[in-house]
C-alpha cells in the first residue's frame, strides 16, 4: 500500500442540487425492476448459460413478477439472438411483460437488434455508447460534441426503423460509464437524445445512468443522481433509472440512495452477479424495502428455490450469509442470541404483537420459506440454554425447567466441541437420553404401590438394586412423596433443595407426560434426572430414580448399602401387584 498517491477521485461533484430528498427516511413505493441476469449477469459467467438454461431462468423472473426482463444483446452472439427467436416463437412474453434488448450505438449492431425483435409486442430498446473523460480522452480520442454526436445518430436510428417496423417500441439511453462523466456534459447528451425521441406521457423514454464503475461514495453518487433528475427536459415523460455496479461494495446503497434521490427504476441482477465484483443485488435491494413494510413487488417467498435454480443455471454460488438469501443468515449459533430469540418468540405469541419486532431476526424467516427450527436456531458449541432448550421443545415438546436446561447445555456443546460440528435436533435428543432419561442403573424400579392411611401415603416399591429384587416401603405426605422417602431411607440419600415440575408431552387423548427433579445434595451439586410414561406417576418415580442414580457416588452408596427381601416378601408384593 505504497502508491496511495497515484490515486485521486475519478468523479465529477455535480453542480449545487436541492437536496432536500436527504430527509426521506424510505422510498413510499418500489421502484421499476429491470432483470439484467440474462444479460449483463450472463456475460459474467465463466460458462455462460445454453438456452435451455436462459429459459428456464427467464421462467423463474417472470414468476417472481418483473415486468421488464433485460434478454440480452442479440447482435452480440447467435446464442442470444436465438434466445429471443424462441422466446417470441413459443409466445413466451405474456402481455403484461416487457423485454429489453442492448445495442451499442452502431448502425449495423442496431439493425441486427431490430431483425431479433420481429414480432415483439412490447421491447425496450436500450442504446448507449460510453461518455467518460477517461474513455474520450484514452479510448475513443474524441471531443464532447463527437462522442453526443454518436448517441444522437443512434436515438434517430432507432425511431427511424421503429417507425419502418410499424412497431411501438420504447428507448432507453445510457450514457455508459456515467460516474466517470462531468454530470453537465451527462445532461447535455440525455437532453439531446430526448429531443430525438420527443417522449409523451403514454410512450415514456427512460434514461438510464449507469455506475459502470464505482467511483464515489453513496451520497456523491445520488447526488448525481438527483442533478439529472432535476435538470432532465422532458422530466414527467422520462424513467430515469439507475444500472448501479458493486466496484466499492455499495451498489445496494447506491441504488437506494438514487432512488431517494429521484431514480423511478433500478436495473440490476439477483444477488448482484455480473462483471467484476457484480450489480446492485436486487433481491437484497427489494427484501430491504419489504423490511421496511413497502412492497416491493417481486415475490421473494421462495427463497431456497430460488437459490437452488440461480446456483444451478448459472454455476455460481449464494454466500451463506448473502443477506437474506444466505443458507446461514437467520442461523444463530451464539447462546446469548439463541435465548434473545426464543425469548422473543415465546413474547410474540403470548402478547400477539401486530408487527414483527424480534431480537435479532430483521423479518420473520417464514415469509421467504424459511423455517425456526431448521434455520435460526443451530447448535453447536458456541450455543447456549436458550437455544438447545428452544429445539428440545419446538421438536419434542420437552420444555425443561430452566436450570436443568442449563446443565444440559453443557453436555450437547462439549458432544459439539468433541465432534466439531454442528448437531442435528436428533442427536441433541440421543444427548438428552443419554444423560437424563429413564436412567435404570444402579437402581431400577420395578414395580410400586400406593396406599392412602388417614392422612398419609404408604408407598412400597419393588427395586432391583446388584442383580437382586428388594421391596422398599416409606410413607408421605404425598404419593411420590411416600415412593421417594422409601428410596432415601433405605439408601441414606439427602438432598436439600428439590425442583420438581411435569408436563404433557403429546397434547392428545393418549399423551404421554414427562416430569422432571431436580436434587440439590448438601454440598449445593444438583442432579437432574427425567421420566416419560403415559402415566404420570411412573413418569415422576422414573425421573426421581434417574436423578438419584445420577447423583455423585451412587454406585458405592448401593454396594455397601445392600438390603435383601426374602423371596415370600418379593412374591407377596408381585402377587397384590397383579390383583391390582
Amino acid at each position: 500500500m505504497k502508491h496511495v498517491e497515484h490515486y485521486k477521485k475519478g468523479y465529477f461533484m455535480p453542480p449545487v442540487v436541492d437536496m432536500s430528498w436527504t430527509q426521506r427516511e424510505y422510498p413510499e413505493k418500489a421502484p421499476v425492476w429491470c432483470s439484467v441476469d440474462l444479460r449483463d449477469g450472463n456475460q459474467a459467467l465463466i460458462i455462460p448459460m445454453n438456452l435451455e438454461e436462459k429459459i428456464e431462468f427467464y421462467k423463474v423472473l417472470v414468476a417472481m413478477g418483473f415486468k421488464e426482463i433485460e434478454v440480452g444483446f442479440p447482435a452480440a452472439s447467435e446464442t442470444e439472438f436465438e434466445f429471443l427467436r424462441y422466446l417470441v416463437d413459443h409466445d413466451l412474453i405474456p402481455d403484461d411483460v416487457t423485454v429489453q434488448v442492448l445495442t451499442q450505438a452502431r448502425e449495423h449492431i442496431i439493425r441486427r437488434t431490430f431483425e431479433a425483435l420481429k414480432g415483439v409486442k412490447n421491447a425496450i430498446v436500450h442504446v448507449y455508447n460510453s461518455t467518460s473523460f477517461a474513455q474520450r480522452q484514452q479510448v475513443f480520442h474524441k471531443s464532447k460534441d463527437e462522442i453526443k454526436a454518436i448517441a444522437v445518430e443512434g436515438a434517430v436510428l432507432l425511431k427511424r426503423l421503429t417507425e419502418e417496423a410499424g412497431a411501438d417500441y420504447r428507448f432507453e439511453y445510457s450514457p455508459e460509464s456515467f460516474t466517470g462523466t462531468e454530470p453537465e456534459y451527462a445532461l447535455d447528451v440525455c437532453n439531446a437524445v430526448l429531443d430525438v425521441w420527443q417522449p409523451t406521457a403514454d410512450r415514456k423514454a427512460i434514461i438510464n445512468l449507469p455506475s459502470t464503475v464505482q467511483m464515489s461514495m453513496p451520497h456523491v453518487f445520488a447526488s448525481q443522481i438527483a442533478y439529472i433528475s432535476q435538470h432532465l427536459k422532458y422530466r414527467d415523460n422520462v424513467v430515469l433509472s439507475v444500472h448501479p455496479h458493486n466496484d466499492r461494495g455499495t451498489g445496494v446503497a447506491d441504488a437506494e440512495m438514487a432512488i431517494l434521490a429521484g431514480a423511478d427504476r433500478v436495473e440490476g441482477t439477483l444477488f448482484g452477479n455480473g462483471e467484476r465484483t457484480g450489480n446492485a443485488d436486487i433481491v437484497t435491494i427489494g427484501m430491504n424495502m419489504y423490511a421496511l413494510g413497502v412492497d416491493p413487488g417481486l415475490d421473494f417467498s421462495h427463497m431456497t428455490d430460488l437459490v437452488d435454480t440461480y446456483e444451478r443455471v448459472t454455476r455460481m454460488e449464494v454466500h451463506p450469509r448473502q443477506p437474506y438469501a444466505g443458507k446461514l443468515v437467520f442461523a444463530a449459533f451464539s447462546g446469548s442470541h439463541q435465548d434473545a430469540i426464543a425469548k422473543g418468540m415465546h413474547f410474540r405469541a403470548e402478547q400477539h404483537q401486530p408487527y414483527w419486532n424480534c431480537p435479532y431476526l430483521y423479518i420473520d424467516p417464514h415469509d421467504i420459506g424459511r423455517t425456526y427450527d431448521a434455520d435460526v436456531i443451530r447448535i453447536n458449541s458456541q450455543s447456549g440454554k436458550g437455544g438447545i432448550g428452544f429445539i428440545m421443545e419446538q421438536h419434542y415438546g420437552i420444555a425443561m425447567p430452566k436450570k436443568m436446561r442449563e446443565d444440559f447445555s453443557y453436555f450437547v456443546k462439549e458432544v459439539s466441541d468433541h465432534a466439531h460440528q454442528e448437531l442435528k435436533p436428533q442427536e441433541i435428543f440421543d444427548v438428552f437420553k443419554k444423560q437424563y432419561l429413564n436412567r435404570e442403573s444402579p437402581l431400577k424400579v420395578e414395580d410400586f404401590s400406593l396406599q392412602k392411611a388417614e392422612n398419609r401415603w404408604i408407598g412400597t416399591v419393588l427395586i432391583r438394586a446388584n442383580g437382586e429384587e428388594v421391596v422398599l416401603e416409606g410413607e408421605g405426605n404425598g404419593q411420590l412423596n411416600a415412593v421417594s422417602n422409601a428410596i432415601c431411607k433405605a439408601y441414606g440419600i439427602e438432598f436439600e433443595n428439590l425442583v420438581y415440575s411435569e408436563h404433557d408431552l403429546d397434547g392428545d387423548a393418549d399423551s404421554r407426560g414427562i416430569a422432571y427433579f431436580g436434587l440439590t445434595d448438601r454440598e449445593g451439586r444438583t442432579t437432574w434426572g427425567a421420566g416419560i410414561d403415559t402415566d404420570t406417576m411412573t413418569a415422576s418415580i422414573r425421573a426421581f430414580v434417574t436423578a438419584v442414580n445420577r447423583m455423585e457416588g451412587m454406585e458405592r452408596r448401593v454396594h455397601f448399602r445392600h438390603f435383601a427381601s426374602g423371596p415370600n416378601e418379593v412374591a407377596a408384593f408381585k402377587a397384590a401387584a397383579s390383583q391390582h
